[in-house]
């Protein structure tokens, strides 16, 4: 379970990291290697009615659980195509987050994203660090202050954050991911947060099927947060859209989205 802060509607300060030397790494595993993901595939809901997805989706695509400013009562998505810049030393870690970001490439029909090896390009930023690396890297973030104040209230493992501008589209996201908590950690806090950073950032404890709830880890994309990525960003769903606008629309994006997920994960009938 990776404890996580959201912001948006806030610019945040970005400074590089100092160099450090390369960390001595065993050969690149993947997440469908590790045991503790594979025993949560085996366990995984797979069937879900229309009222489940639907519960899911509007908890976690408004609100929001920590923010620093704006409203949060609409959709917030990116418009534009995504690209992914990963930054650190470990190459392991880069190898693991890129195929994370082709596995959410395949399972999101309507989501253009791909990593890049340009840091001026990319709208998502990754920040691969040490664990005793990460509050200085998120001082250097969100200033001291902020810092204690999620420390203190969070103690988080990894994080991330969005920018939006005043139609609610995203414009740039942050991410910091530690690299020597394991393999686990690293996949768990890498899927979260790599598809909150894309709209859906509200957690909620309420829904037991999601990486969106604190109380859950993952450590893969699963078939339930694949549903609410996919309306998210289905064209109909659109940054802005309040409540109201959404259920509007809901049912007819819903039977798409099925059909979707049911062919990329082989579901039965």
């Amino acid at each position: 379970m990776c404890t996580l802060l959201r912001i948006f509607g806030f610019v945040a300060v970005v400074a590089t990291l100092a160099a450090t030397a390369p960390d001595l790494v065993a050969p690149t595993a993947w997440a469908g290697e590790n045991p503790s993901v594979t025993s949560r595939q085996r366990n995984e809901k797979r069937a879900f009615t229309d009222s489940e997805i639907t519960e899911g989706f509007m908890k976690t695509a408004f609100g929001a659980e920590y923010h620093l400013a704006g409203r949060v009562d609409r959709i917030r998505k990116y418009e534009v195509p995504i690209r992914v810049f990963a930054d650190g030393t470990r190459a392991d870690r880069k190898a693991q987050l890129a195929r994370i970001v082709g596995d959410i490439a395949a399972k999101v029909q309507h989501l253009d994203i791909a990593m890049t090896d340009s840091s001026e390009t990319a709208n998502i930023k990754v920040r691969l660090v040490r664990d005793r690396d990460l509050y200085r890297t998120i001082t250097t973030f969100y200033g001291s202050e902020r810092a204690k104040e999620i420390r203190s209230s969070l103690d988080p493992q990894c994080l991330s954050g969005f920018r939006k501008n005043d139609n609610f589209e995203i414009e740039h996201s942050d991410v910091i991911l530690t690299v020597d908590n394991g393999d686990f950690v690293f996949f768990d806090c890498a899927y979260e947060e790599l598809l909150q950073s894309l709209g859906p950032i509200n957690d909620t404890s309420s829904v037991p099927w999601t990486m969106f709830n604190d109380n859950v880890s993952m450590g893969y994309f699963d078939i339930y947060d694949q549903y609410i990525l996919n309306l998210l960003y289905d064209p109909r769903i659109k940054a802005g859209m309040t409540v109201q606008e959404v259920k509007a629309v809901l049912p007819a994006v819903l039977a798409g989205v099925r059909a979707w997920v049911k062919k990329v994960n082989n579901l039965p009938e």
